[in-house]
């Protein structure tokens, strides 16, 4: 009896310690840097494996001193709904514009702190945060695995770096607050650069500004991110993920009800906030069906659907966290 305690208490200080999920706003841990949101997922370690990470750039609306603003929408917010990224995530706070270099102090912040993956760094953002986007892939390329802008543009003078690095750039063409004509600059330029065959351009018919930030909350946003590395012997750009309007909207009413979009980056005259229900999640184990763990809170497969914006024909992952409330 004693020989087994002895083994069982070896095989438990052998087993990594894993902590919860966290989020954390770090204020002033840049000299004169942007203020930030940090995301550790759950089964983040620094002493096991490094994780991708994830650098979302938030649209003018959210700009000003109140970090709170920056979990309006985007990638803090699609996480706290029940979105499962897998990765360390920094959402920073400008209070005017987004200037290269200080993203960039955000980026070294992560790479001191975090364990991070540095050939797995995705940058993505939105309206301000596209223009964010474009700017700082320009200037560091050779930091960037892939990029996701969305009805943005540039105010920076060279964007050959783009043409390096895997990118994503997607516009509505009904959008009055950024005009189309703001990305087709960014991709005339890049044309005249030369090799464009890591750009990908899509034109969103007949849709307007807000809309786009539904992407924030696809699964397929971020496989499509995760899925380039800059350890890949060949730079490409995955073509295998599809944006569709259909899709953008599955997803996203799966997280988040129609009637907040209004809320969503429209540069109200008075600052708008959605209201959240208090959420409850559920980490995956093996053996657990949809079935199980509806069972389990008292709900429902057809609501958990609806909650995670999946299917009941969705194959679970394990160690994946998902709403149940």
């Amino acid at each position: 009896m004693k020989r087994i305690i002895i083994i069982l208490s070896l095989l438990v200080f052998a087993m990594p310690t894993f902590s919860y999920a966290q989020l954390i706003a770090c204020r002033d841990s840049i000299p004169n840097g942007y203020d930030f949101w940090l995301y550790l997922p759950d089964d983040y370690n620094d002493t096991v494996r490094e994780k991708p990470l994830v650098i979302f750039l938030h649209g003018r609306s959210l700009c000003g001193k109140n970090l709170a603003n920056v979990k309006r929408y985007g990638c803090i917010d699609a996480i706290e709904r029940g979105r499962n990224i897998d990765a360390v995530v920094v959402a920073p706070q400008t209070q005017n514009t987004w200037k290269p270099d200080k993203v960039h102090e955000v980026y070294d912040w992560a790479k001191t702190h975090c364990a991070i993956d540095t050939n797995r760094v995705y940058v993505l953002g939105m309206s301000l945060g596209g223009y964010g986007t474009i700017n700082y892939t320009a200037s560091y390329p050779e930091t960037v695995a892939a990029a996701m802008a969305l009805c943005g543009g540039a105010s920076i003078k060279g964007l050959c770096g783009l043409n390096e690095v895997p990118l994503w750039i997607i516009h509505g063409t009904a959008d009055k607050d950024v005009p189309l004509y703001c990305s087709q600059k960014v991709v005339d330029e890049m044309i005249q650069c030369g090799d464009t065959s890591l750009l990908r351009f899509d034109k969103l018919r007949n849709q307007a500004h807000s809309i786009l930030a539904r992407i924030f909350y696809l699964e397929e946003t971020y496989d499509w991110l995760f899925s380039h590395s800059l350890a890949d012997s060949v730079r490409q750009v995955n073509k295998d993920y599809s944006i569709t309007m259909a899709e953008i909207n599955t997803a996203y009413n799966g997280l988040v009800k129609n009637t907040e979009l209004k809320t969503i980056d429209s540069r109200p005259s008075k600052p708008t906030y959605m209201t959240k229900t208090e959420a409850q999640y559920y980490v995956i184990k093996k053996g657990d069906t949809l079935g199980k763990i509806a069972s389990r809170y008292h709900t429902t497969v057809n609501n958990l659907c609806r909650l995670n914006g999946i299917k009941k024909s969705t194959k679970l992952k394990i160690g994946r966290r998902i709403r149940v409330k």
